[in-house]
């Protein structure tokens, strides 16, 4: 059934999606760049799916994801650690500010989901993050120095194809 929306909230269902694109672009950059280091091994960036699947039954079509041509390179796993944390504090106010802009509810749902995840799942993994941050980029006892983590092989981290963003109906 085709969900018809809002120019308001096709807006902000755009820019959730946009989020999402960018965090696993960023996610793959960190990863490729400095390897399979923690914390960023161990989080998962962002899941479009929910978006995805948002758009497709309300119509709207899904934009390209060009995070990957955006984003500027990361000098140090410092940086993409205070980058990440920095990343979750502007994830949860962007979600309180969709709930505030939107009544539908399947929009609501979604949105109230999602904000759970990150609060529940995300901010837990803040200490790893900025640990590692305020050890200059040092990724745990076993830390690598950059010229080590780039002599070794770089994780090959790219975007997972699939025909179906959305296995679940809403």
């Amino acid at each position: 059934m085709l969900h018809i929306l809002e120019d308001s909230t096709k807006a902000i269902v755009l820019e959730e999606l946009s989020d999402e694109y960018k965090a696993q672009a960023f996610y793959r950059l960190v990863l490729n760049t400095f390897g399979e280091i923690r914390p960023f091994s161990h989080k998962s960036g962002g899941n479009p799916c929910a978006s995805a699947c948002l758009c497709g039954h309300s119509g709207i079509p899904l934009p390209k994801d060009d995070w990957q041509e955006k984003l500027d390179p990361i000098s140090s796993v410092r940086e993409a650690c205070r980058a990440d944390v920095q990343g979750e504090h502007d994830n949860i106010a962007m979600y309180d500010r969709f709930l505030r802009q939107t009544r539908l509810p399947e929009v609501l749902t979604i949105f109230q989901r999602l904000q759970a995840a990150s609060r529940q799942h995300h901010l837990p993994s803040f200490p790893a993050f900025e640990r590692c941050a305020a050890r200059g980029g040092q990724t745990g006892r076993r830390a690598m120095s950059l010229g080590q983590l780039r002599a070794g092989r770089p994780g090959q981290h790219g975007r997972q194809s699939d025909d179906n963003p959305c296995p679940h109906p809403l």
